[in-house]
C-alpha cells in the first residue's frame, strides 16, 4: 500500500469527512450547489487549507458526472463560457491567498462565507437590475478568487442565478455545469502549481464514492415542483456544516 494511501486511511475524523461528502452530493444532487458550501467548513477542521482545497476538487469532479450531460443541455452556455473566462482571471489570485493565509483564518473564513451565503440565501437577497455581460463576467472573477481563497466559488454564482429570469431546472442546471468546469479548471491550476499529489489526492479520490452516491441520491429526488422543500433541506444542512466548521467549538 503506497505510504500516502495509508495516511488518507489514517486520517483524523475521515468519517465525517466521508459523511460529509456524501451529504454534499446529496445537497449538489438535488439542488444544482452546495458541495463545498456543506463539506469545506467540516474539512477546515481536520485539513490544512490546501489539502482541503484539493481534496473538495477532486471529489466534486466525480460526483455530478451522473447529472450533468441533462445539465449541459438546458444550462444557459452563453454565461457560463463569460463566467468562466472570468474564473480563469480570479482564481490564480485566490490560490495565493490560500497559500498565505494562516489555517485558522481559513477556517474562520470558510465558515463565515457559508454562513453568510445561508443569509442572504434565507433573507431573499436579490439583485434586480440588468444581468448584462459586465456583472456575468464581474460574477466569475469573483467566484474564481473565492474558490481559490476557500473553496467556495459558487455563493457569487448560485445569487447570480437567483436573481435570473430562469427557471428553477435551468438555474440548478447552470449552476451544477458551472461548478463541474471550475472544478476542471481548479485542477489544472492546482497541477500548474505543483499542488496536486500525495495524501490529499488520495482522500479526493476516496471521497468521490460517498459524494457520487450522494449526487446520484440528490438527482433522482428532484422534482422542480418540490423547490421549496429541497432549499429547506439544502439550507438546514448548509447551517449545521457551517456552524460544526467554527474554530469556537475546538
Amino acid at each position: 500500500m503506497p505510504d500516502a494511501l495509508a495516511q488518507a486511511l489514517a486520517t483524523p475524523g475521515l468519517g465525517w469527512l466521508a459523511l460529509a461528502a456524501f451529504l454534499a452530493g446529496t445537497v449538489r444532487g438535488f439542488s444544482g450547489f452546495g458541495t463545498a458550501l456543506v463539506f469545506m467548513p467540516v474539512a477546515a477542521l481536520v485539513l490544512p487549507p490546501v489539502w482541503a482545497i484539493v481534496t473538495v476538487a477532486l471529489m466534486d469532479a466525480f460526483g455530478p458526472v451522473p447529472n450533468l450531460p441533462g445539465a449541459l443541455r438546458i444550462a444557459d452556455r452563453r454565461d457560463l463560457l463569460r463566467m468562466l473566462a472570468a474564473t480563469l482571471l480570479g482564481l490564480p489570485l485566490g490560490l495565493w491567498v490560500l497559500q498565505a493565509v494562516a489555517p485558522e483564518v481559513f477556517r474562520y473564513g470558510v465558515s463565515l462565507l457559508a454562513l453568510g451565503m445561508l443569509f442572504c440565501l434565507i433573507a431573499g437577497l436579490r439583485y434586480h437590475g440588468r444581468l448584462g455581460p459586465g456583472l456575468i463576467f464581474g460574477t466569475g472573477g469573483m467566484a474564481g478568487f473565492l474558490g481559490g481563497a476557500a473553496g467556495l466559488p459558487g455563493p457569487p454564482v448560485i445569487l447570480l442565478y437567483m436573481a435570473s429570469p430562469h427557471p428553477a431546472p435551468v438555474v440548478r442546471a447552470s449552476t451544477l455545469s458551472y461548478l463541474f468546469l471550475y472544478d476542471t479548471l481548479l485542477l489544472v491550476f492546482l497541477i500548474w502549481q505543483g499542488l496536486l499529489g500525495g495524501v490529499p489526492v488520495w482522500l479526493g479520490l476516496m471521497l468521490a464514492l460517498p459524494n457520487l452516491a450522494g449526487n446520484v441520491v440528490g438527482g433522482r429526488m428532484f422534482r422542480p415542483g418540490l423547490e421549496k422543500a429541497y432549499r429547506g433541506a439544502a439550507y438546514t444542512i448548509i447551517a449545521g456544516s457551517a456552524l460544526t466548521g467554527l474554530p469556537i467549538w475546538g
